[in-house]
């Protein structure tokens, strides 16, 4: 009985001892596509105003990490998805690495976490698959070399490393990666006691099925809870079935203990027609409970593993104008690109929710039904209209006979209305197979049907 129970508190001892070496302070992604963003010397200035306790790089841009020196952010760094074979190849090129990318820097730019490549299993290059572990060996390797061990090597990997996410206690790792990627990355990470990163995005599980689940579940506002009949845990919001689901999945291939890490959670402010949710309202939402339930102290964790920090970083620091796809994919920022904030955050979690002033309305918490068309953008360049009306004539399946001269839309004969229709046409046709209303900034979606006359511009339905 003394025994056990001496177990017993030990055990409780190496948990919280644990926890405290692990700061639950809010880290950011620090974001840069964009042609209109701050200086990085004005964007430290602010992210030390924000009070993040954090900032994590896509990269490691010798001016930022000069611009960190002899701040209290802890750092992360990133190698690039198109150096991994190279340095998985050779512990030379990973020693070179190193030395170029942290210790020029290092100790006075507090890196903490060396994350290898974004994302990389989401992408098709099962080279770079295959190398992924092989360089994150060599690049820990290196840092042991020059006896450093407070630098955590890791990777950030999206949701879609995941075959099944619900319920949590199902959780597994997709087939085509699970014995050749996922368990010696485990195993990696168990043996440097480093942390699984993840990028989570509640929103992004919900807008994909709002029938289902509730946005208040999603927002951790839910007075409803669910039960995960497999694990008799009970969920009170969507973050933690995710986390859960990712923990239970390390857990099948024998590695219980390793901890997780968010590189990436957030909300995007604003979205196109058919982007249900994205909105100020419920970004500033997210994020404030996000904050406030990542800060808590005692730590909260998760319903499978209670009481652990896990390390976050919000998505993003600023809008990024030049990102490509839908809308939402420009506006996860807490900063508009000038530096403004779009809502305000207290990042220490010490703020009372109550003490914000009031929200604008959500107003696309609910699908839009109904007809939408592709346009062109205002203040778009005519030179970059015409490269666009290229190819979205040249992807075939007559997406442009109608601008043919003599047929029914090829009058005016403006760059700008044959734009207009190519544009709405392609994004009809090929919408199924991914494509966007976008065009590299130079289209929009809308409601008002711009057809005239006998031209009528193909649409698509909501």
């Amino acid at each position: 009985m003394a025994t056990a129970l001496l177990t017993t508190i030990l055990l409780s001892s190496f948990l919280v001892v644990s926890s405290a070496e692990i700061s639950s302070k809010i880290g950011i992604n620090y974001g840069r596509i964009g042609n209109n963003l701050p200086s990085p010397y004005r964007t430290i200035e602010t992210v030390k105003s924000m009070n993040a306790g954090r900032i994590k790089l896509y990269d490691s841009d010798p001016e930022i990490l000069k611009l960190l020196s002899g701040t209290n952010i802890h750092v992360s760094v990133m190698v690039q998805n198109n150096d991994i074979i190279r340095i998985a190849s050779s512990q030379a090129v990973a020693e070179q690495w190193v030395q170029d990318n942290v210790l020029a820097y290092y100790p006075d730019t507090m890196i903490r976490f060396m994350l290898v490549g974004n994302e990389v299993l989401s992408h098709q290059d099962r080279r770079i698959w295959l190398s992924l572990v092989p360089a994150m060996r060599r690049i820990k390797n290196s840092l042991n070399t020059h006896d450093i061990k407070n630098i955590k090597v890791g990777t950030p990997l999206a949701m879609d490393i995941m075959q099944s996410t619900f319920p949590p206690s199902s959780g597994r790792f997709r087939p085509d990666i699970t014995d050749t990627v996922m368990a010696p990355l485990l195993r990696f990470l168990n043996g440097t006691k480093s942390f699984f990163f993840i990028d989570v995005y509640p929103y992004l599980a919900w807008s994909a099925n709002p029938k289902n689940i509730s946005l208040d579940f999603a927002l951790f506002r839910s007075r409803v809870s669910q039960t995960d009949h497999g694990s008799h845990l009970v969920y009170t919001n969507l973050l933690d079935q995710m986390l859960d689901s990712v923990i239970f999945a390390m857990r099948k291939l024998g590695y219980p203990d390793i901890r997780l890490a968010i590189a990436e959670t957030g909300w995007p402010t604003t979205g196109d027609i058919d982007q249900i949710g994205a909105n100020i309202n419920n970004a500033a939402t997210y994020n404030r409970k996000l904050v406030q339930k990542m800060t808590a102290k005692p730590p909260l964790g998760t319903p499978a593993r209670p009481g652990s920090v896990i390390p976050t970083f919000i998505f993003s620091l600023y809008d990024e104008n030049q990102k490509t796809g839908p809308t939402t994919e420009r506006h996860w920022g807490l900063l508009r690109s000038n530096g403004t904030s779009i809502y305000e955050i207290d990042l220490t979690g010490k703020r009372p929710l109550s003490s914000y002033k009031p929200l604008p309305a959500a107003r696309n918490n609910v699908p839009y039904k109904g007809k939408i068309w592709c346009e062109v953008a205002p203040g778009a360049d005519a030179m970059n209209l015409s490269l666009a009306l290229s190819y979205a004539c040249g992807q075939g399946n007559q997406t442009c006979a109608a601008l043919n001269p003599g047929k029914q839309c090829y009058e005016p004969v403006s760059v700008f209305w044959h734009a207009s229709y190519a544009f709405s046409s392609y994004w009809a046709r090929f919408r199924k197979q991914g494509a966007t209303c976008n065009f590299n900034g130079l289209a929009r979606q809308t409601r008002a049907n711009p057809s005239r006359g006998h031209c009528s511009f193909p649409s698509v339905t909501l």
